[in-house]
C-alpha cells in the first residue's frame, strides 16, 4: 500500500468527523489533510491503547525522531513520508508536530489536570496546534486566522472530552480540572457511577465554555478568509452537533452516548457547505451558522 492510500484509509477507518469535512477538499489539500490526521492518529492510538508507559513513550519517541527525518526529506514510515510530501507544498512547521507529541506524552503519563490552565495547555497541544497546521492547508490572508484555529481547536476538545468522558474515566484518565472537580464536590467515582447530581454542574460548566469558545472561533474569523476556512467551519458544525446533543441529553452519556452516524454527520457537512456556498455568492454575506 502506498503511503497516500495508507493515509486515507488510516482516516477513513477511523470514523472521525474530520473525514467528511475533508471530503469536499480539492485534491491537494485533501492530501495534505489525510497525512496530517493519520499523523494525529498514529500517536492518539500510542496514547489510548497502549498501557506500558515505557513502551508508550518509546513509541512516541519514533515519532519526534520521524518528524525530524520528515523536514529533513529523510522519512520511513507511510506517514512520514506523506507528510514530507505535504510539508513541501504547505507550510507546516516542525515544532506544531512536537506540540502535538507533547500533548500525547500528558496522556501516556498521566499528567494531572489540576487548573484550567492545564487543561487549556492540553487543549492547545492536541486540538489548538492541529487547528494552525490545518489553515496552513485550507489557506488565509489574515493572520487572525490562527486566533480563529486555536478557539476552535479548543472548542472541539472540550465537545470530545464531554462526549468521550465516561470511557475516559474508565482508562483513569479524568481532564476536567482537579480544582473545579473540588469545587462542586465531585469525587473520582461519580465519573464511574454516573451520578448525574453530583456531576451536571460541572459538566455544564464545561459544555457552557465549550459553546463561549465555538462562538470566539467565529467571532475571531476573517471575513476574508471565511471560504478558504470553510472546511473548518463543517467540522465546528459537525462536533457543535456533538454538543448540542450532550447539553439535550442533560449530559448524561451514562446511558445516553452523543453519537452522530456517518449519514448524519454527512448530512450536516452537505448542509453547513451548501450554507456557505450561498454566502459567498450574496453581496451582504449571511451569518456563520453552525446549527444545521
Amino acid at each position: 500500500m502506498n503511503p497516500q492510500a495508507y493515509c486515507e484509509n488510516k482516516t477513513r477507518g477511523a470514523g472521525s468527523s474530520f473525514f467528511y469535512a475533508f471530503i469536499f477538499l480539492p485534491e491537494d489539500q485533501r492530501r495534505a489533510m489525510m497525512a496530517l490526521y493519520a499523523f494525529c492518529r498514529e500517536v492518539d492510538d500510542i496514547a489510548d491503547e497502549i498501557s506500558d508507559e515505557a513502551v508508550a513513550l518509546h513509541k512516541l519517541d519514533f515519532w519526534r525522531e520521524e518528524i525530524g527525518r520528515v523536514f529533513m526529506g529523510q522519512a520511513r514510515h507511510p506517514v512520514g513520508r506523506e507528510l514530507d510530501w505535504a510539508r513541501q507544498h504547505f507550510a507546516f512547521s516542525e515544532e506544531l508536530f512536537a506540540e502535538i507529541i507533547d500533548g500525547m506524552r500528558m496522556d501516556v503519563t498521566h499528567q494531572p489536570i489540576v487548573t484550567p490552565a492545564d487543561l487549556a495547555l492540553y487543549c492547545y497541544r492536541v486540538a489548538g496546534v492541529v487547528g494552525l497546521l490545518s489553515i496552513e492547508v485550507f489557506g488565509y490572508t489574515n493572520r487572525h486566522a490562527s486566533d480563529f484555529a486555536v478557539h476552535l481547536g479548543k472548542a472541539l476538545q472540550l465537545t470530545n472530552i464531554l462526549r468521550d468522558v465516561q470511557e475516559d474515566a474508565a482508562r483513569g484518565r479524568i481532564y476536567l480540572p482537579r480544582q473545579d472537580r473540588l469545587r462542586f464536590k465531585v469525587g473520582d467515582e461519580d465519573f464511574t457511577t454516573g451520578d448525574m447530581q453530583a456531576l451536571t454542574p460541572l459538566l455544564k460548566q464545561y459544555a457552557d465554555e465549550a459553546e463561549r469558545e465555538y462562538r470566539q472561533a467565529l467571532s475571531a474569523l476573517p471575513p476574508e478568509d471565511r471560504a478558504s476556512l470553510r472546511p473548518a467551519l463543517l467540522m465546528a458544525a459537525i462536533y457543535h452537533a456533538h454538543l448540542q446533543r450532550i447539553v439535550a441529553a442533560g449530559y448524561d452519556v451514562w446511558h445516553q452516548p452523543a453519537r452522530l452516524s456517518p449519514l448524519h454527520k454527512i448530512w450536516i457537512a452537505w448542509r453547513a457547505w451548501r450554507h456557505e456556498k450561498r454566502a459567498a455568492r450574496r453581496t451582504s454575506p449571511a451569518p456563520v451558522r453552525l446549527d444545521f
